[in-house]
């Protein structure tokens, strides 16, 4: 299973929010690059990086902190927040990242999407799905729709993508464990999936138990940041 930290951007700082709410915010580093690096000298090898200006704005505001990361470390890095057509996704992708992670748009411009998707390739795209009672939540989270999230995720799936990342939003900062139950049934309904957990993971046990649960990915945030998960425990996983 694939260890991968968050790196959350608000006005070019690492920050964490609690269940999404941008008034809830805790500032960990100024500088985002000093983060990866430590990611990186404890073997971590890939980063997730938001935007979180831009998903709340619908325009990638950070991409200057994609690119010195890029540039000063080997981190193979998706990068989401704010992609919104293709000069974005370009933009991203000359800055230096392998992936981009798609959100909103895959929402609400399902077609756009998609055709992204048959030029560059599903390989190139980390799909996220941020739910709220099984709903999907966009922009940032500060939109919820109607749109169930195993209806999303059997859409996608027959356009080839397959890499896909679910945040309970309920549980994201919380620090009270990930969704085990809503990626079980994701898993048992869509077994071809990459799926990787996102959200609630509060100590190593929580990391064994999404492993054991055949999730293919973790992304870890809040708790690397307050020190519940050490990169030392992460190490036997990377």
């Amino acid at each position: 299973m694939q260890i991968i930290p968050a790196i959350d951007i608000i006005e070019g700082k690492c920050v964490r929010l609690t269940q999404g709410d941008y008034s809830k915010k805790t500032i960990y580093n100024e500088d985002p690059l000093e983060v990866a690096k430590q990611f990186e000298d404890a073997g971590i090898r890939r980063l997730h990086l938001v935007d979180l200006d831009g998903a709340k704005s619908g325009m990638i505001t950070n991409l200057k902190v994609l690119e010195r990361i890029a540039e000063n470390t080997n981190l193979e890095i998706d990068f989401g927040g704010g992609i919104k057509q293709e000069k974005d996704l370009e933009s991203v992708f000359n800055a230096g990242a392998q992936l981009a992670t798609i959100g909103s748009l895959s929402v609400k411009e399902p077609e756009v999407f998609y055709s992204l998707v048959r030029k560059y390739g599903a390989g190139k795209f980390l799909l996220g799905a941020d739910v709220k009672n099984e709903k999907l939540a966009i922009h940032g989270w500060a939109e919820e729709t109607n749109v169930s999230v195993f209806d999303f995720i059997d859409q996608n799936l027959q356009e080839g993508i397959k890499n896909i990342f679910c945040t309970d939003i309920s549980k994201d900062g919380m620090l009270k464990g990930p969704a085990i139950d809503l990626y079980k049934r994701i898993i048992e309904k869509f077994p071809e999936t990459n799926l990787i957990a996102s959200g609630g993971v509060s100590s190593i046990k929580d990391v064994e138990l999404l492993k054991n649960n055949s999730c293919t990915g973790v992304i870890i945030g809040k708790a690397i940041y307050e020190g519940k998960i050490s990169l030392a425990e992460l190490k036997k996983y990377v």
